[in-house]
């Protein structure tokens, strides 16, 4: 069966392309900040006070678009929400940006990931083997507006996907608190906060992040918004 899970109302951020196990950008209209026809507004985005304005980035690569007749695989990759389709990963940053009031940002690739199981799974092997940086189809431009970065991710073969080290080898956090989120297939974080904090070192990287299994993202909305108030 799809997995279905219901979350308040007012949730209406519905992105495309969160897997590999399960295995990309959003940021509210401001002066310096680009979006195209995949990112949308974020709300009010000053965040709390004790985050100081927030920023949610992930990525996330669902396996399919389509609720109905789903393979296990891509059940896996997917959280169904009044018959649209979530990644596991952009479901999770969708309630982390409602519960902070953050702006939203999605890290896609200039190149779209496949969405078929296996050709992804080899892709994300092929890059780790070759230490490849995909490059982005869009940056953060105005990255130094914001004090708290939320950053999201599948754990990709026990490593952050290398988009990820594209993001936060182009993208200057330092000074920031930087709070990582993963979903994964059953291998958590691995050592990707510690990797998080070699690409970033003039950043404050969190210990406290917060790796949900895929087969536990559709049921834990409250989880999520009890580690999200460990902060606030």
């Amino acid at each position: 069966m799809k997995k279905i899970a219901s979350i308040f109302m007012g949730l209406f951020l519905v992105m495309t392309l969160s897997a590999c196990q399960e295995q990309t950008t959003e940021t509210r209209s401001s002066g310096s900040t680009n979006t195209n026809s995949s990112n949308q507004s974020g709300s009010a985005a000053e965040g709390t006070q004790e985050l100081g304005k927030t920023l949610v980035v992930y990525f996330s690569v669902p396996e399919t678009q389509d609720p109905n007749n789903m393979t296990q695989e891509e059940e896996n990759s997917v959280v169904v929400i009044d018959g649209k389709v979530l990644g596991n990963t952009e479901y999770v940053a969708t309630v982390i940006q409602q519960e902070t009031n953050a702006d939203l940002f999605r890290i896609e690739p200039k190149t779209p990931y496949p969405t078929d199981h296996e050709d992804l799974v080899d892709l994300a092997k092929e890059e780790l083997d070759d230490n490849a940086r995909p490059a982005l189809a869009e940056q953060v431009s105005n990255i130094e507006e914001y004090d708290t970065i939320f950053l999201g991710y599948p754990n990709w073969w026990g490593d952050l996907p290398m988009i990820l080290y594209t993001f936060l080898e182009t993208t200057d956090l330092s000074g920031k608190q930087v709070i990582p989120f993963n979903t994964h297939g059953g291998s958590g974080f691995s050592s990707t906060i510690q990797t998080i904090k070699e690409q970033s070192p003039d950043a404050n990287v969190e210990e406290n992040g917060l790796t949900i299994s895929r087969d536990d993202v559709q049921d834990s909305e409250n989880q999520i918004k009890d580690w999200v108030a460990s902060f606030q």
